[in-house]
């Protein structure tokens, strides 16, 4: 039976100028999963990573620890939705929310962020969210379901896919049948480097397993466990 190791970036590089690359704990958090995988003896016949940064580097850093000689294939598809074009979109719609609650110290900064950011995913999802956005809810639905078909279609054998939370949360709510809602809900559930498990029938996708994170869930790197 054919398998999916459906992985999240490593930890992004939030508050700099380029938040689409690895900080050095996101490439930690990455090999440390390539050498979970190495243990497990966990190979791939396919690799699929989207066209941004942070997915190339994670793949790269997973593939250190692995014999891979399989070049991966990278899919637009697999991107992530443009979450500072949402983000300002929700604040021209409501200035207020600066008043209310004004960005200051790094940590508060981070949690105001993604409470906004939920509100934005629910009106974009709602067809509410008012500006000239990239993409509707329903393109950003469309292109992550094609793309995860093509794969399904494609493959045999074990294949890894290195995406962001909003894809991989997408495409798991299309294996689940889940409501937009509950995949927002899941989009900010997932960790940084952790994988879901994915079993392809004949005829369809099953879920074996969600956002895990073995290679870090021990005394000594809980600290590398991130969300951004």
């Amino acid at each position: 039976m054919a398998e999916i190791y459906l992985v999240r970036h490593g930890q992004a590089s939030f508050n700099s100028e380029n938040y689409d690359r690895l900080s050095d704990l996101g490439h930690q958090q990455s090999a440390y999963l390539g050498v979970y995988f190495a243990l497990r003896n966990i190979t791939f016949d396919h690799i699929f990573t989207g066209t941004q940064l942070r997915h190339s580097q994670t793949a790269e850093d997973i593939l250190m620890a692995q014999p891979c000689t399989v070049s991966p294939t990278r899919q637009e598809g697999l991107n992530e939705y443009d979450f500072k074009a949402l983000y300002h979109a929700f604040m021209a719609q409501h200035p207020h929310e600066a008043a209310a609650a004004p960005m200051g110290d790094r940590r508060g900064d981070r949690r105001i962020f993604y409470q906004r950011l939920k509100k934005a995913l629910k009106l974009w999802s709602e067809n509410r969210l008012a500006g000239d956005l990239p993409e509707s809810w329903e393109n950003f639905k469309s292109r992550v379901t094609d793309t995860l078909s093509q794969i399904q279609e494609s493959i045999g054998g074990t294949c890894l896919v290195v995406s962001s939370g909003g894809a991989i949360s997408m495409a798991l709510g299309q294996i689940l049948d889940l409501k937009p809602q509950k995949v927002i809900d899941l989009n900010l559930q997932i960790k940084n480097s952790s994988f879901s498990h994915i079993h392809l029938g004949h005829d369809r996708m099953h879920l074996s397993s969600f956002n895990n994170i073995p290679h870090l869930d021990r005394l000594d790197r809980l600290d590398a466990i991130t969300f951004s």
